[in-house]
């Protein structure tokens, strides 16, 4: 089983980090998913070969109160769902399928991290973002390139962030921050041990920490003080997470845009004044 093929994103966000009796659980639903919704929770524990404890504690671990509100998830998923939407790229494919396949992942994935979003964590980043005397951006490869965005959208706010994708320099300034700065840490796997060095080093020096990630129970999911889900589908042509560094992007942009919205008036101030100097140095 593969994480994509599971029926709920918050199941595919979390596949990752289960335990082997959760991954025995989640494979279980994802191949009777028919049986399951008409299971009670001793059934279910016993078609496993676990125990009713361990059922409810799976589901509350996914962020449901139990096997019921659980199966009310799925219900709704499956209804909505037509079609299996992850679609792998295979080398018999023309090019006009591998693009179709290629967007269908990205919008499926936009959808995917609607249903996952905390919108009041988003609320409280936001908070966050504007009070802080300084942003550090951390994150490394495909993951960096989201953080240089945040680093150039953020700007126009007039705020001091800066965005750091080595390690060395990642380490220095996260060892430099107070209590007034804040981190913002970017990783699909969120678990790529030099940022979560820099992470620690970060939280040690009194920084509050704001985590991107494609899985809610990664080691730097633990570390952040506001954890933003978001999944994308990737296929398995490429090891590089394209489709999630999309949907961190898309992640960031609703922040940004939550943010511009709470001080309109400062923010099209900035901009005037960003495109009248930006516009002295066109011909």
């Amino acid at each position: 089983m593969t994480a994509e093929n599971l029926p709920l994103p918050v199941m595919r966000g979390s596949y990752a980090h289960m335990t082997r009796t959760e991954k025995r659980i989640a494979d279980y639903v994802s191949a009777h998913v028919s049986e399951v919704m008409d299971q009670t929770i001793s059934e279910l524990a016993a078609a496993v070969g676990s125990s009713e404890i361990t059922i409810s504690r799976f589901c509350k671990k996914l962020g449901f109160s139990g096997l019921q509100s659980f199966k009310i998830a799925l219900a709704a998923e499956l209804y909505t769902q037509t079609e299996t939407v992850y679609q792998d790229i295979d080398a018999a494919d023309t090019n006009e399928i591998i693009v179709q396949k290629v967007f269908r992942n990205i919008m499926d994935g936009l959808q995917d991290t609607l249903k996952l979003l905390d919108y009041a964590a988003i609320e409280r980043a936001a908070l966050l973002i504007r009070s802080a005397r300084r942003i550090a951006v951390y994150g490394f490869g495909n993951s960096a390139t989201v953080c240089r965005d945040i680093e150039t959208r953020f700007l126009r706010f007039g705020m001091v962030v800066q965005a750091y994708s080595d390690a060395h320099q990642q380490a220095t300034s996260a060892s430099l921050l107070t209590g007034k700065d804040v981190v913002i840490a970017v990783s699909h796997t969120g678990a790529t041990l030099e940022l979560l060095d820099t992470v620690r080093t970060a939280r040690a020096a009194g920084a509050a920490v704001i985590v991107i990630t494609s899985h809610a129970h990664s080691p730097l999911a633990k570390l952040g003080d506001i954890v933003l889900h978001g999944m994308g589908r990737e296929v398995h042509y490429s090891s590089e997470a394209v489709s999630s560094r999309l949907i961190h992007m898309a992640i960031t942009d609703a922040l940004y845009t939550v943010i511009a919205m709470q001080s309109p008036k400062d923010y099209r101030r900035n901009l005037q004044k960003m495109r009248a100097v930006i516009a002295k140095k066109r011909t």
